[in-house]
């Protein structure tokens, strides 16, 4: 057990599955250099996921050639399209579990920076096919 934690701890840094807003409190003060920090990180996220998504749309496409089916990009189009409506609600929901508070815009775009990293992962695991 011990063995998989060290090696699940070196594969997946630390700092990929925490909260952006606290690491972005662990150097800024201030809940607008807070929130400065994860607008930044969500953009790096989202560049992420666009150099992801056209990786792994390049392997579908390269998949329905091969296959000379029209199957593989129409289906990363739907799943992008419903993951991208899921973000959205469920980031929605993230932030207004703050009440209004000042604290709510931080925390939805935590939830797109959080839920944007495991999206990469997702599509990166099928553009190495």
């Amino acid at each position: 057990m011990l063995r998989f934690l060290t090696i699940t701890l070196f594969v997946f840094p630390l700092t990929a599955t925490a909260d952006p807003a606290l690491e972005c409190s662990l150097d800024s003060g201030s809940q607008i250099e807070v929130g400065d920090c994860v607008a930044r990180t969500d953009e790096h996220v989202e560049k992420a996921l666009g150099f992801a998504l056209d990786q792994a749309m390049l392997a579908a496409k390269d998949l329905d050639q091969v296959t000379g089916r029209q199957v593989a990009v129409p289906a990363l189009n739907q799943g992008q399209a419903a993951w991208e409506a899921y973000r959205a609600a469920h980031c929605t929901y993230a932030g207004a579990t703050y009440g209004g508070g000042s604290g709510a815009g931080i925390a939805t775009r935590s939830c797109w920076v959080t839920v944007g990293r495991t999206r990469v992962e997702q599509l990166m695991l099928f553009a190495d096919q």
